[in-house]
């Protein structure tokens, strides 16, 4: 079988890589082309593990990757407890599903909360996220802390419109590494699975498994 590496003009036969970006990039490309008429196509599922051990699961936006990278960008804001179980435990894994062509993805990986106080190169990705973000997008992370109380005064969900070329101090850009990554094509009888794996060598490897 013929694997395209995604942004590449290089075909690969087998399920052995070594190339910088994943072989499974291709597919996930491939499919957000096959749903583009679906807006929701770009609506995932993120867990995370809560300070007590147990699972917390929410629905994030996929807003591209990483340039010259194979990890996931999303949005999330500092205030969230989702950015807690983060900074305690950054593992976690995405379930990604394509309604068009039935086609599920789980990436499983490391994530990093990139914030306000972050001096990495990655700053200024998290800036470019920020202006890339529609005005409503970028109000809500003027809006009171979430999971709080709820706030019954209607102006507090009305602010000024923030600064839209530098994010508010709360505004994180959050990224997923993968290091395995599950592909189900439930069309097909029988169906497919292939299971991408990232090893200790810093190559990616694929293995064809029983749906």
């Amino acid at each position: 079988m013929l694997y395209n590496v995604f942004s590449t003009e290089i075909f690969i036969q087998g399920c052995n890589f070594t190339m910088s970006l994943a072989p499974w990039r291709s597919a996930i490309a491939h499919s957000l082309h096959r749903n583009r008429s679906l807006v929701y196509a770009r609506y995932l599922q993120l867990a995370t593990v809560r300070a007590n051990g147990r699972p917390a699961n929410r629905t994030v936006v996929f807003r591209g990757f990483l340039e010259d990278t194979n990890q996931l960008k999303f949005i999330t804001d500092a205030r969230s407890e989702k950015a807690d179980e983060i900074q305690q435990q950054p593992w976690a894994e995405v379930c990604w599903y394509f309604p068009n062509s039935r086609e599920q993805f789980r990436l499983a990986g490391s994530l990093t909360l990139v914030n306000n106080y972050d001096i990495s190169d990655l700053q200024s990705a998290r800036i470019k996220v920020w202006q890339e973000l529609s005005d409503a997008a970028r109000l809500q992370f003027a809006w009171p802390d979430p999971g709080k109380a709820r706030i019954q005064e209607a102006e507090a969900f009305t602010p000024p419109p923030p600064d839209p070329t530098q994010p508010l101090p709360n505004f994180c850009l959050l990224l997923l590494d993968p290091v395995q990554v599950d592909h189900l094509e439930l069309r097909g009888e029988p169906q497919n699975r292939r299971i991408y794996h990232f090893d200790e060598n810093q190559s990616w490897s694929c293995a064809e498994v029983n749906p």
